[in-house]
């Protein structure tokens, strides 16, 4: 049976999984991962207005993916990467667990009968 704690993860990695499942986002994420910028800046490939922009940067910031600070009316972002970590770590317990029901499966039908 697996046993993942649950109860400690599971709001965290909602709100990871929520944030991750938008294109725009991921795209904002990408751009960040090169280097902090401006929410004006982030937004300038996309055609959406300032409010989903607006919108889109609560959901990764919520999620803990972006980190947010203010000079003045400028709004810098810059990408956090702990949040991925504890979904890549989500994934991997997940990936091993099944490649070990694989392996097992694969064994079965490979022995000698």
């Amino acid at each position: 049976m697996v046993n993942y704690n649950i109860s400690q993860d599971s709001a965290q990695l909602d709100l990871i999984f929520s944030a991750l499942s938008d294109s725009t986002r991921r795209a904002m994420l990408l751009k960040l991962a090169d280097k902090e910028q401006s929410i004006a800046d982030l937004s300038a490939p996309f055609n959406i207005s300032k409010s989903a922009v607006t919108k889109h940067v609560k959901v990764l910031e919520k999620a803990g993916l972006l980190q947010r600070t203010i000079e003045g009316r400028v709004h810098n972002c810059r990408l956090a990467v702990d949040p991925l970590h504890t979904a890549s770590d989500w994934m991997a317990f997940y990936q091993k667990f099944w490649n070990n029901k694989l392996d097992s499966l694969d064994s079965y039908f490979n022995s000698p009968m």
